[in-house]
C-alpha cells in the first residue's frame, strides 16, 4: 500500500479525538505535545484501495469556557448541562487522485472536503465513580469542497451511541471508548462520491445516479493512555455499506472494511493555570 502525504486536517485525528474522560478535577487550561503516527483507510467509503498515511500527531487539550479541544475534537460549546451539550462538530475527507484509483480512472478527482455543523450531545448515564459513561452524539454537518471554487454538497448526519471506560480493567490512566451508529446523507452528498455521469460510463462502469438516504453503519473503538511525558493512542473502525442507498453503485467495490491507526506524542508544554474539567 503506497505512502502519501495528507492534508492538514488529518494531523490531529489521533491525538485530540480520543483523549478519554476522567472525573471532574482541577486540570491545566491547556496541554500540548507533538509526535508521529500512522493511519490507514480506503480512498473513499466503498473503495477497495487502501492507503497508509504517515502523519505528524499534535496533542492538544484546551479547556476554555467556550472553545474546547479534547476527546470530542475541536469545538465551540454553546450550551452545557448535566444532560445535554450543544457543540460545533467538524470532520473532513481526503482528496482522491482518480488516476490512482482503478474504480474512478477517467473520472474527475475527488476534492478534499471540510464538514461543519451543530452537534447535540446527550449524557445518558454514568456510574457512581464516573468510570463508565454512556452518551448519544447527534452531529449534523454541511460538507464543503476545498478548492478554488468551494461547493456545498448537501449534508450528512451520523448519530451514534458512545461508551467510555476510564481505567479499563483496573489499569489507571488507560481509557477505552467504543461507539456505533448509522450514517445518513443527502442525495447531493452521495452523488458527489458515487454517481457516474454518462460521459464517464464504461463497459464495467455503467451510468449511475445516487439517491441519498441511509449510507451504512460504522463501529469505532479507541484505546489511549496519557503518561506524564507522553501520550499513546490507537483506534480501529469497522464500516459496513450493506443496505446503503448507493450500495449498487459501480464505484462501491467493497461493502465491508476495517481501518485504523496509532500514534505517540511527547508533551512539550502545560499551562500553569488550572480549571475544573472532566475531560
Amino acid at each position: 500500500m503506497p505512502l502519501r502525504s495528507v492534508p492538514p486536517w488529518a494531523l490531529a485525528v489521533l491525538a485530540i479525538i480520543y483523549a478519554g474522560h476522567t472525573h471532574a478535577d482541577e486540570k491545566p487550561l491547556w496541554e500540548a505535545g507533538l509526535g508521529i503516527g500512522t493511519v490507514a483507510f480506503p480512498d473513499y467509503r466503498g473503495s477497495d484501495q487502501t492507503r497508509v498515511y504517515p502523519v505528524p500527531v499534535p496533542y492538544f487539550i484546551y479547556r476554555g469556557d467556550f472553545l474546547k479541544a479534547d476527546r470530542n475534537g475541536l469545538r465551540g460549546e454553546f450550551f452545557n448541562s448535566d444532560f445535554v451539550e450543544l457543540n460545533i462538530s467538524v470532520n473532513a475527507t481526503v482528496p482522491v487522485d482518480s488516476s490512482e484509483d482503478h474504480a474512478r480512472r477517467g473520472m474527475p478527482n475527488l476534492r478534499p472536503t471540510v464538514e461543519i455543523g451543530p452537534s447535540l450531545d446527550f449524557h445518558l448515564w454514568h456510574s457512581n465513580d464516573q468510570h463508565l459513561k454512556l452518551g448519544a452524539v447527534l452531529p449534523l454537518r454541511v460538507p464543503i469542497t476545498v478548492d478554488s471554487s468551494p461547493q456545498f454538497i448537501g449534508w450528512n448526519f451520523s448519530p451514534r451511541l458512545n461508551l467510555d471506560v476510564q481505567d479499563i480493567a483496573g489499569h489507571a490512566g488507560w481509557n477505552f471508548g467504543i461507539g456505533a451508529g448509522p450514517l445518513l446523507a443527502a442525495r447531493k452528498y452521495d452523488d458527489y462520491f458515487y454517481s457516474v455521469a454518462p460521459q464517464y460510463a464504461t463497459a464495467d462502469r455503467p451510468v449511475y445516479s445516487a439517491r441519498g438516504g441511509y449510507a451504512g453503519t460504522e463501529f469505532i473503538s479507541a484505546l489511549t493512555k496519557r503518561f506524564p511525558k507522553y501520550w499513546v493512542g490507537a483506534y480501529i473502525r469497522y464500516d459496513t455499506l450493506q443496505g446503503a442507498a448507493f450500495d449498487d453503485s459501480p464505484l462501491v467495490k467493497q461493502k465491508y472494511y476495517v481501518s485504523g491507526g496509532f500514534g505517540i506524542a511527547w508533551m512539550i508544554g502545560v499551562s500553569k493555570r488550572t480549571v475544573e474539567a472532566n475531560d
